[in-house]
């Protein structure tokens, strides 16, 4: 079998690969190269660079005009990616390597490597919508804020002690809104990163999940019953960060599920965890509404998905990832009724830190 070539070699890589040689002449142009520039690879060969690397700016200026390849500090071993456009207008990301036969000693040759912009687009798009719909989730509160701290402020000896009582809790309750949706843009960007910390320790799941139900349940009309199972184990879990999944779950269930919302807490055989196997816990919270098509529930836990009007899209992606961070496991199904039930598993307490 015959050794590939160079050309061989660039024309599977993925990116559009061109090549120049210190006299600025093309020597070699990969098969994707040619379909993004919309030239034909033969007639590319011994040309200029400039007149075959037709990249543009918005000013309309060329890469090799703007970029110098060939001048500049001896030192020089590059050129950053940067966004160019294509003669048919599309982003493209452009980077070069400048080699040397002798450090320092003239450009010998300039390698260049175009890439799609689609998929930096794609982040872009993201961080847009971010930037949307953390703007909308914050005006909310923040105008109640506002709002009752202006009446309060001007109308302090005019209102009787209940109205103000009723205000400030107002105002309280909008606070906790807005500190629990910049926690959730930490954990976000924490779990994108990598960078999630947590502080597991021995809790008791019933405890905490009581918790979240009382605390929920007080701010709707809705019923919210808690079912326990027989025998419930203690959980090596970060308790903050069990709660804040518990709580995501039922307010996610309570906003745009119907009829009654039912939280179990039940123990699960078999959950790994990351301190070693033994037996844990399993929460399902369970809705009556016309629950989630299975087509839909592998976009479930990605960011920005909701189930209906409102929300930040935020919660069910972090739920998936501070489940998955301890080890379990969520999954998605229909409620027998009707509706839907989201489960997730946690680990139990190994048996060398149970006391």
């Amino acid at each position: 079998m015959a050794e590939p070539t160079a050309q061989d070699l660039a024309d599977v890589l993925p990116d559009g690969v061109v090549i120049a040689d210190g006299d600025g002449t093309v020597v070699l142009v990969s098969s994707v190269a040619a379909r993004m520039l919309g030239i034909d690879r033969a007639d590319a060969l011994g040309r200029p660079l400039e007149e075959v690397l037709r990249l543009q700016d918005e000013q309309a200026r060329s890469w090799v005009g703007c970029t110098t390849p060939y001048a500049g500090l001896s030192s020089r071993t590059g050129v950053p990616e940067q966004q160019w456009l294509l003669p048919d207008g599309t982003e493209v990301l452009v980077t070069a390597r400048l080699h040397r036969v002798v450090p320092r000693g003239p450009v010998s040759t300039v390698a260049i490597s175009i890439r799609s912009g689609r998929g930096r687009a794609r982040l872009d798009r993201e961080r847009s919508d971010l930037v949307a719909t953390v703007a909308h989730e914050l005006r909310s509160p923040l105008t109640g804020v506002k709002g009752f701290v202006q009446a309060l402020l001007a109308r302090w000896d005019k209102l009787n002690d209940d109205q103000k009582k009723l205000m400030l809790a107002t105002v309280s309750a909008d606070s906790d809104r807005l500190s629990r949706l910049i926690a959730e843009l930490l954990d976000v960007a924490r779990i994108d990163t990598g960078r999630l910390q947590m502080h597991p320790r021995p809790c008791d799941p019933v405890v905490l999940v009581g918790r979240v139900v009382d605390s929920v349940a007080a701010g709707t009309a809705r019923e919210i019953a808690l079912v326990v199972g027989d025998v419930v184990p203690a959980v090596l879990v970060d308790p903050d960060k069990f709660t804040q999944v518990v709580t995501n779950l039922v307010e996610n269930a309570v906003r745009h599920g119907d009829g009654e919302v039912t939280v179990r807490v039940e123990a699960e055989t078999g959950v790994p965890g990351e301190h070693g196997g033994t037996d844990g816990v399993r929460v399902t919270v369970a809705d009556q509404g016309v629950g989630i098509a299975p087509e839909l529930r592998r976009r479930v836990f990605t960011k920005f998905w909701t189930r209906g009007a409102g929300g930040s899209g935020l919660g069910l992606y972090l739920v998936h990832g501070l489940v998955r961070a301890h080890g379990g496991t969520v999954t998605i199904a229909d409620a027998p009724g009707g509706g839907a039930v989201v489960a997730c598993t946690w680990p139990g307490v190994p048996p060398e830190l149970a006391g």
